[in-house]
């Protein structure tokens, strides 16, 4: 199975913590970050990264069903 990561730039403040998190999956990217792929294999750093953005700006999907950030 693949998930879907998204980074919403109206709310990604480039902290940085998911590229720290995971450099292999996030990058920053001038004045915010995105991901280097957007489907990915399942990555348990990748919902890490969601549940760590102070913006809450980074979305992991599991086809329609959103799996982070977690609750």
């Amino acid at each position: 199975m693949t998930w879907k990561v998204e980074i919403d730039p109206r709310q990604c403040m480039a902290s940085g913590s998911c590229a720290a998190i995971a450099p292999d999956l996030f990058v920053l990217d001038g004045e915010h970050a995105r991901p280097l792929k957007e489907r990915i294999d399942e990555d348990e750093r990748a919902l890490d990264a969601a549940d760590v953005c102070p913006a809450v700006a980074i979305t992991v999907r599991d086809g329609a069903e959103v799996i982070g950030p977690r609750p």
